[in-house]
């Protein structure tokens, strides 16, 4: 699998694809347009090792909900980001068995990077 999810409407997830080679021969899934599924989520889990790595704390619902005053458990961070694709760190980037999760300058580099060295 080669895959992008990322939103449409986000100007840093299209700068981040822009930057991208043209080579990179990547599936995109616009989040807001289409829901990540349950398996979908899972698989991403299984890459990154947790559900909160995949979570947003950036969101401007983690704030209106006042999930920072709240600790959260595995299963917490997978319900949310199930229920409403702002919980989702954008871009996430699956390339094979490999995940790039979020918008961080050295994330952003090691992407590069990889797709470049194919």
């Amino acid at each position: 699998m080669r895959k992008i999810y990322y939103l449409a409407s986000c100007d840093t997830c299209r700068k981040i694809i822009k930057s991208l080679p043209t080579t990179a021969n990547l599936e995109f899934h616009d989040i807001r347009q289409n829901p990540i599924t349950v398996a979908e989520l899972e698989f991403m889990h299984q890459l990154s090792g947790s559900y909160e790595a995949l979570f947003s704390k950036k969101a401007q619902l983690y704030k209106e909900k006042g999930l920072k005053n709240v600790t959260l458990t595995e299963d917490d961070y997978k319900n949310y980001i199930l229920e409403h694709y702002t919980f989702l760190s954008r871009p996430v980037v699956v390339l094979e068995n490999e995940i790039f999760i979020g918008n961080s300058q050295p994330n952003i580099l090691k992407l590069q990077k990889a797709l470049s060295n194919e």
